[in-house]
């Protein structure tokens, strides 16, 4: 008699812990939600600069209306993102701080720490839901401008400081015979494939003042946002943003290393990009893909890392990765696995996962 008693309050517990989950899941995601409103409407920015301020002041220095801000503000107060100094003051009265930290993960765009972009990117993902509801039940795709500014703008700015900050210093450096051709002469060249806003190639340059480096695209809102980039940026004369094919055989054993970051897994022909980044190769070059950490093997229940990426896979990654006719649909979670399949099937003889320690990316190097 007990262990079938047991059984349905076995299962009530369950269901009980997936409910409480899944409600503290949705708090969550309203804080991120808010974070993506505070963070595109500059008001962190504005709290950081002015200090204590109230829904009034707020409203007025970013131009917006005062009844919004005040409820952001208590949303983000109640949620203990923002501090308030005196709650019980007269509403219009109430003073609110950006707290010292906080300041690091919401406005500073420079720091590894920085997790508003974070917003951009979940805000983005559920942008073309409807779509992505069609996309299963036909199995087509998604395009990748339908997602609109928010994805290629905060992938930018997520990985912009991993970029200038451990691109060549951690990465690239890692690899004895790619540094050091990086570093001599006759100049190397590098070709950025998937360049998006083009921080990854920006980055190359600085890191190595000897490198010509080519950023290729094929989405134009993000060719046009690298050139902006570009501009004053002191490498002006090192790097180039093309809308183009990495295909075009003009391009054709022009390069010494070919860089893909967190990209293999969106495109819906892998495989033939890889053939085009083998082709693209000079005599010695290499491709370095800089891809999703994520273990070897299915094992349910996930770490969170995995979790996280399979989050971007359902509605982003995997959408846009089955674009075409007979389309890879690789999805996010991309293991080592599939990658060192697809280099077989590209033609590259060798393949390795390089030693390079980071949380969410794992680094591949493939030789002809």
């Amino acid at each position: 008699m007990s262990d079938f008693a047991s059984a349905p309050d076995a299962a009530a517990a369950r269901r009980d812990a997936l409910v409480e989950r899944l409600f503290l899941a949705t708090v969550g995601s309203w804080d991120v939600l808010a974070v993506y409103v505070g963070d595109r409407l500059g008001l962190y920015r504005v709290l950081a600069e002015r200090g204590p301020t109230t829904s009034g002041e707020l409203a007025d220095a970013a131009g917006l209306s005062e009844r919004y801000v005040r409820e952001w503000l208590e949303q983000q107060a109640s949620s203990g993102i923002l501090e308030v100094e005196d709650a019980s003051v007269d509403v219009g009265a109430r003073r609110y701080t950006l707290p010292p930290g906080h300041d690091e993960a919401l406005v500073d765009d420079t720091s590894l720490n920085c997790i508003a972009p974070i917003g951009q990117l979940v805000a983005a993902c559920a942008k073309p839901i409807d779509a992505v509801l069609e996309a299963f039940r036909s199995g087509d795709g998604v395009p990748y401008a339908d997602y609109g500014a928010d994805l290629h703008e905060g992938q930018a700015r997520f990985t912009r400081p991993m970029f200038d900050k451990l691109l060549t210093s951690e990465w690239l450096s890692a690899v004895p015979e790619i540094h050091e051709r990086l570093l001599a002469d006759p100049p190397a060249r590098v070709a950025d494939v998937a360049c998006g806003e083009g921080h990854s190639s920006l980055a190359m340059a600085r890191g190595y003042p000897k490198v010509h480096v080519d950023g290729i695209d094929m989405d134009a809102a993000s060719i046009e946002a690298a050139q902006r980039h570009l501009a004053d940026s002191g490498v002006e004369d090192r790097v180039a943003f093309h809308e183009r094919d990495a295909a075009d055989e003009e391009l054709a054993r022009r390069y010494d290393l070919v860089y893909i970051h967190e990209a293999l897994h969106d495109m819906s022909y892998p495989v033939r990009v890889l053939e085009a980044c083998r082709k693209l190769l000079g005599d010695g070059g290499s491709v370095i893909v800089g891809d999703e950490r994520v273990p070897d093997e299915f094992a349910p229940p996930g770490d969170e890392i995995e979790r996280f990426y399979y989050g971007f896979s359902i509605l982003h990654c995997l959408p846009v990765g089955m674009i075409g006719e007979g389309a890879a649909g690789t999805g996010t979670v991309m293991r080592a696995g599939t990658v060192r399949r697809y280099a077989e099937e590209a033609g590259f003889g060798g393949f390795e996962v390089l030693p390079i320690t980071n949380d969410f990316y794992r680094f591949y190097r493939l030789t002809p």
